[in-house]
C-alpha cells in the first residue's frame, strides 16, 4: 500500500552518526521534525540544527520549500542558517588570515540559499563584505572569495544596488582597470558591474565613465574565454541602458576602433567553438547597431529641408550630367523644370515633378533616400548602369530605379527587424554582420542590382513590380538562412538562386505541402495518421529520454546557471539537476532531483506558468513566454518550471510530457512532422500510380454476365 501523499520516506545523515531513516510527515511542524531527530541522536538545542540537501545546491529545508521533498531524498543534520551566518560573520572579521579566507569561501557557497541569504544579509553581513573590498589591498584568492560570496548575496534581490557607495564601485572598478590582477577577479568585477549598470542611472554614468570602451575592448582581445564573455556582457549592458544618442556615440568610436572586424576575425572565426551567451550577445550588438538606422527609416522627407533637397538633386545629377550637351543653367526656369521632371521619371520616382512626394512614407522614409545617395556615390558605375540600362528599354519593361530602391529598403528593415526590441533569448546573427562597416548600406547595394537581374529575368512589367519585390524578398531571405559568412559569399549565392530556381523551389515546395485531394487518398491518409502519431509519440519519448540542457533565465539578466533535464528509459521517473558549463550530457546518476511520472497532474504553458507571472510586473518578454512550460506534480502549488532553448525543444518537450499525460500532442511541430510522414508514406503507396489520375469516385462495377460460360479450359493447353 502506498504511503499517504503528506507522507514522505526520507534519510538524514550527521557527521560521525548512523543515518536515521524517517517518515517525514509534511504536517508537522518542521521544529518539532528537528526536535525528534535531535532527540534520536540525544543532541541538545533543537533549535540551533536545520536541514539541509546532501546533493545539488545543498539548500536548507524550511516551512515553505518542504513539500519539493521526495521519496528517497537524503538530507543533512546541520548547523541552523542564523547559527551559520553568524559564526560567518564573526568569521570574516578575523584577523587570522586562514580563518578569514576559509570563511569568505564557505559564505561564497552558502550564499547561494536564500535563507541563509536572508540571514547574513540582516546581521549587516554586506556591510563587512563592502570593508573587506574598500579597505582591502589584497588581489589574491580572499578578495575573489569575497567578491563572489558578494554577487550571490545581491543575486537575492534583498538589497538595492543603488545603495552601494561609491568608493565601493570604484574599487571594483579598479579591479577592471587593472592589468597585474588574476582574470577570475576581474571577470567577477566585469559581472558585479554588468548587474549594476541597467538599475540605475547614476550607476550607469559612473560605470561608463570609470571604465572606458577603450579598455573593454583590451578584454575583449584576451585569450581568456571567460574574460571575454563577461566583457562583452558589459559592454551589451552598456548599450541597453544608454539613451540614443549615448549610444551612437559609443557605436561610432567602436567601429573606429574596428570591433566589428575583430569579432569577425577572433571570436566567430576563432578555434574555440561560439557559446550560447557569446551568441546572443552579438545578435543584441547586431540588433543595436542595425537599430541605428530607425530614426531615418522613420523620418519622412522634408521637402523645404536644403540639405534633403540637394541629396535628391545628387542622383539626378550623378546619373545625367554627362547626357546633357549643355549646363541646365543656359535654360529656361520652364524648360529646366522639363528637363528635371523628366530625369526624376527616368529614375524611376512615381511623382516626377515632385520626386520628395515618394519618399514621404516612413518607413522606409530618408533611409531609402540614403542608401540610393549611397549606391550612386560608392558603386557610380554599377548605379549609372542601372538607371541607363531601363532608361533605353521600352516604357512598360523599365525597372524603376527609386521605387525599386524605396520598397527594397522596406523589406531589408523588415526581414533584418530594424527598429525592433532586442529579444532576452535569442541567438540569430548573421557573420557577414560583422565583416562590414556600413552593413546596411552595402547590403542594399548588392540586392538593388538583384532586384535588376531579377526583373530581366522575369520579363516584368510596371504591372509585375509587387511580383518582383516577393520574388526578391524571398532570394534574400533564403540567402540569408544559408548564414553566408561575407558579403561576397552573400552575392554569389543569392546572384546564384534565380527566377528559375525560385520557381523550381517554389514548385518542390508545393508538391511536398499539397497532396492530391482525390477521395481514396485523403481515405488512405486518414488510415495512416493512428500509426505515423504514434511514431511520433515514441519519438518524443525518445528525445525525452535522451535530456536537454536547459539554462536559468532571472528577471534582471541572463544567467550562466545549467540543469539538465532526462526521462528515465522506463518512462517513469523525471531525473533533473544542475550541472556545469561544458557539460553535453550528464549521466542519469548524476541528476539527483526526481519526479516520478505518475505524480505529474498537469502542463501549463506561456502565461499560464508561475515563473512567468512572478515577473509579470516587469517587462515580458514575448520570447520567453513563448518558450516557458511548467510541470504540475503531486499538488497544484508545487511546479517544475523550463524555459526551452529554442521553439524546437519547446515542441518536442511539451509533445513528451503530454504524451507522459496521456493527453494529445498539441504543438505545431506535431502537425510538421505528421505532414512530412504522411506525404513520405502517401508517395511511397502510390509510387505505382504514377502518371495515373486517381478518379474521385470508385469506377461503376458492371453487370452481371448474361451466362458464366466462359471459364478457360487449361487441360487443352496442357495437351
Amino acid at each position: 500500500m502506498p504511503p499517504p501523499k503528506d507522507v514522505v520516506k526520507i534519510a538524514i545523515q550527521m557527521v560521525g552518526a548512523i543515518p536515521q531513516l524517517i517518515e517525514l510527515q509534511q504536517s508537522k511542524p518542521l521544529a518539532a521534525v528537528l526536535k525528534d531527530v535531535c532527540d534520536a541522536w540525544s543532541l541538545p538545542n533543537a533549535e540551533h540544527y536545520a536541514l539541509q540537501y546532501v546533493d545539488g545546491r545543498q539548500t536548507y529545508i524550511t516551512e515553505s520549500n518542504r513539500r519539493e521533498i521526495k521519496n528517497g531524498s537524503i538530507l543533512r543534520l546541520t548547523t541552523s542558517p542564523d547559527q551559520e551566518a553568524e559564526r560567518l560573520y564573526s568569521g570574516i572579521q578575523s584577523k587570522n588570515v586562514d580563518v578569514k579566507t576559509d570563511s569568505l569561501k564557505k559564505l561564497a557557497s552558502l550564499s547561494q540559499d536564500v535563507t541563509f541569504a536572508q540571514e547574513f544579509i540582516n546581521r549587516n553581513g554586506l556591510k563587512q563584505i563592502y570593508s573587506i573590498v574598500e579597505e582591502g589591498n589584497d588581489t589574491g584568492e580572499m578578495l575573489a572569495h569575497t567578491l563572489k560570496a558578494f554577487t550571490e548575496l545581491m543575486e537575492h534581490d534583498f538589497v538595492s544596488w543603488e545603495n552601494l557607495s561609491t568608493v565601493f564601485i570604484k574599487k571594483i572598478v579598479s579591479y577592471v582597470n587593472m592589468n597585474a590582477v588574476d582574470a577570475s577577479i576581474q571577470q567577477l568585477s566585469l559581472s558585479i558591474l554588468e548587474n549594476m549598470v541597467p538599475t540605475s542611472r547614476l550607476l550607469f554614468e559612473l560605470v561608463k565613465k570609470e571604465v572606458t570602451l577603450d579598455r573593454l575592448l583590451t578584454h575583449l582581445q584576451a585569450t581568456n574565454a571567460q574574460l571575454q564573455l563577461k566583457a562583452m556582457a558589459l559592454l551589451i549592458a552598456l548599450l541597453l541602458t544608454a539613451t540614443n544618442a549615448e549610444r551612437r556615440d559609443m557605436m561610432d568610436y567602436l567601429r573606429e576602433k574596428n570591433i566589428r572586424q575583430f569579432i569577425h576575425k577572433n571570436i566567430i572565426h576563432s578555434s574555440e567553438p561560439l557559446g550560447d551567451e557569446m551568441a546572443h550577445y552579438l545578435y543584441v550588438l547586431q540588433s543595436v547597431s542595425l537599430n541605428l538606422c530607425e530614426h531615418r527609416m522613420r523620418t519622412s522627407m522634408d521637402p523645404y529641408s536644403q540639405e534633403q533637397r540637394e541629396l535628391l538633386q545628387s542622383l539626378r545629377q550623378t546619373a545625367f550630367e554627362s547626357e546633357n550637351e549643355a549646363p541646365a543653367s543656359n535654360f529656361s526656369t520652364e524648360r529646366r523644370r522639363s528637363l528635371c521632371a523628366k530625369e526624376f521619371r527616368k529614375l524611376g520616382f512615381m511623382n516626377n515633378s515632385n520626386p520628395a512626394e515618394d519618399l514621404r512614407r516612413a518607413p522606409p522614409g530618408l533611409l531609402a533616400l540614403d542608401n540610393m545617395v549611397y549606391f550612386s556615390r560608392n558603386t557610380p558605375n554599377a548605379y549609372s548602369r542601372f538607371v541607363l540600362e531601363n532608361s533605353s528599354r521600352e516604357d512598360k519593361h523599365e525597372c524603376p530605379f527609386a521605387r525599386s530602391s524605396i520598397q527594397l529598403t522596406l523589406i531589408l528593415c523588415e526581414i533584418l527587424h530594424v527598429g525592433e526590441p532586442c529579444s532576452e533569448t535569442a541567438q540569430a546573427f548573421y557573420p557577414m554582420f560583422f565583416g562590414q562597416d556600413h552593413f546596411f548600406k552595402e547590403l542594399f547595394c548588392l540586392c538593388i542590382q538583384l532586384v535588376n537581374k531579377t526583373w530581366k529575368e522575369m520579363r516584368a512589367t510596371q504591372e509585375d513590380f509587387d511580383k518582383v519585390m516577393q520574388v526578391v524578398r524571398e532570394q534574400i531571405t533564403r540567402t540569408l538562412a544559408l548564414k553566408p559568412t561575407s558579403l561576397e559569399l552573400f552575392k554569389t549565392r543569392v546572384n546564384a538562386l534565380n527566377y528559375s530556381e525560385i520557381l523550381k523551389l517554389r514548385q518542390t515546395e508545393r508538391l511536398h505541402q499539397e497532396e492530391t485531394l482525390a477521395v481514396p487518398v485523403l481515405e488512405l491518409r486518414e488510415r495512416l495518421k493512428p500509426e505515423l502519431l504514434e511514431l511520433i509519440r515514441q519519438q518524443r519519448l525518445l528525445h525525452l529520454c535522451e535530456g536537454t540542457l536547459f539554462r536559468k533565465i532571472s528577471s534582471r539578466r541572463r544567467q550562466d546557471k545549467l540543469w539538465y533535464c532526462r526521462l528515465s528509459p522506463n518512462h517513469k521517473v523525471l531525473h533533473y539537476g544542475d550541472v556545469e558549463e561544458g557539460v553535453e550530457s550528464p549521466p542519469i546518476e548524476s541528476l539527483t532531483e526526481k519526479i516520478p511520472v505518475a505524480d505529474m497532474k498537469m502542463l501549463l504553458v506561456g502565461k499560464e506558468c508561475p515563473h512567468t507571472k512572478e515577473k509579470s510586473s516587469g517587462k515580458q518578454n514575448k520570447d520567453v513566454l513563448e518558450l516557458a512550460f511548467s510541470i504540475v506534480h503531486d499538488v497544484e502549488e508545487y511546479c517544475l518550471n523550463f524555459v526551452a532553448p529554442t521553439r524546437y525543444e519547446f515542441c518536442l518537450w511539451t509533445d513528451g510530457l503530454n504524451v507522459l499525460l496521456g493527453k494529445e500532442m498539441t504543438s505545431e511541430r506535431t502537425q510538421t512532422d505528421l505532414d512530412v510522414l504522411l506525404s513520405m508514406e502517401l508517395k511511397l503507396r502510390l509510387l505505382d500510380l504514377e502518371n495515373v489520375s486517381i478518379p474521385d469516385n470508385p469506377p461503376p462495377i458492371p453487370k452481371p454476365p448474361s451466362n458464366l460460360n466462359f471459364c478457360y479450359d487449361f487441360s487443352h493447353a496442357e495437351q
